[in-house]
């Protein structure tokens, strides 16, 4: 639900009205448009009646929102979000590349992928401290240790890092300690978890679901921003579909889309995408060349000794190739 407001409404009568809403356990967040002030309105507005609001003489009109999320949708913030993350630039034409190993497994390799990713132009390092495998007897992470791993990569490289929480239980040390938090895909409907990262004030990496559709996630995205104020980041990582050849089929379709519906910056992760290291290169480009604004990419220095997902990381001499290539790439469609 919307509110329009008059232009001669006063402070202190918008204040009024957002402490009667506040009341109502409504989330209101103000749209300041060309010539218009409006409120929007997130939560349950489904018993709610828009002449209860007309009576205020400072209310021009209200508009019921048909969309299913409300905080993720560009009807209630237009412009493109752009956010700042340790000094990194995230949306708003920027490209930001997360790059590092899907597990960390000791101080040596974190930290030797860590300085060859950044010398190759990386962001971010990201790294899988806790490990959500489909087998109870795969390679789980080494947990919180794995998070003290990539503390110390930070520390001797600058990188900011990028980890998955997996439980609730984790949520202070994350909010001290991490710089952007992963919910990974198995857990894009944990509401309760969503609700809890949503209160910590932390930038959120939220990846699509194994089968979900857009809508269901700019609807998760929402969970998270009605619970607090961490700016959330959307990634597309490949969705299942009858397909063998690859791991996942990657939506890259997803990316046009969610920028039609979303002001949220959305990056995509062709490792897990694909599955397949030879298809991170050409599915990177197209992600690029579709508007994307980041990557998240798998490397490890040793693929065919990793304890996960080694078929699909690259190394970094292949990172360092791939990385001149995005630069280019951004380049041309930037001046175009």
């Amino acid at each position: 639900m919307i509110i329009i407001l008059k232009p001669a409404a006063s402070e202190s009568e918008i204040a009024m009205l957002r402490g009667e809403l506040a009341g109502r356990g409504l989330a209101v967040q103000e749209i300041q448009g060309e010539s218009t002030f409006m409120l929007g309105l997130a939560g349950d507005t489904s018993m709610l009646s828009e002449d209860s609001f007309m009576r205020h003489e400072f209310v021009e009109r209200v508009m019921k929102v048909s969309e299913p999320y409300k905080l993720a949708g560009r009807r209630f913030h237009p412009q493109d979000s752009v956010y700042d993350v340790a000094g990194r630039r995230i949306g708003g034409g920027a490209f930001c590349v997360m790059a590092g190993p899907c597990s960390v497994e000791t101080e040596e390799q974190v930290l030797s992928i860590a300085r060859d990713v950044k010398n190759s132009g990386a962001d971010f390092l990201r790294g899988g401290a806790f490990k959500p495998r489909s087998s109870p007897y795969s390679f789980q992470g080494l947990g919180l240790d794995g998070l003290e791993l990539l503390k110390i990569a930070r520390e001797k490289t600058g990188l900011p890092i990028v980890t998955e929480i997996m439980s609730q239980e984790h949520a202070d040390v994350f909010r001290a300690e991490v710089d952007i938090i992963q919910v990974g895909a198995r857990n894009m409907q944990n509401f309760p978890l969503l609700k809890d990262v949503g209160r910590l004030g932390r930038p959120v990496l939220l990846k699509r679901g194994l089968s979900s559709t857009i809508d269901e996630m700019l609807m998760a995205a929402d969970y998270i921003l009605t619970s607090g104020s961490s700016p959330v980041i959307l990634c597309e990582r490949g969705i299942r579909t009858f397909e063998t050849a690859t791991r996942n089929t990657l939506d890259l379709s997803a990316i046009p889309v969610i920028k039609k519906k979303s002001h949220l910056p959305v990056i995509v992760d062709p490792s897990h995408g694909t599955g397949y290291w030879d298809l991170v290169f050409p599915m990177s480009l197209a992600a690029v060349a579709a508007g994307a604004d980041g990557l998240m990419i798998e490397v490890h220095n040793q693929p065919a000794n990793a304890l996960c997902d080694g078929q699909q990381s690259i190394t970094p001499f292949l990172f360092d190739r791939l990385m001149r290539k995005i630069e280019r790439l951004h380049d041309a469609m930037a001046d175009n």
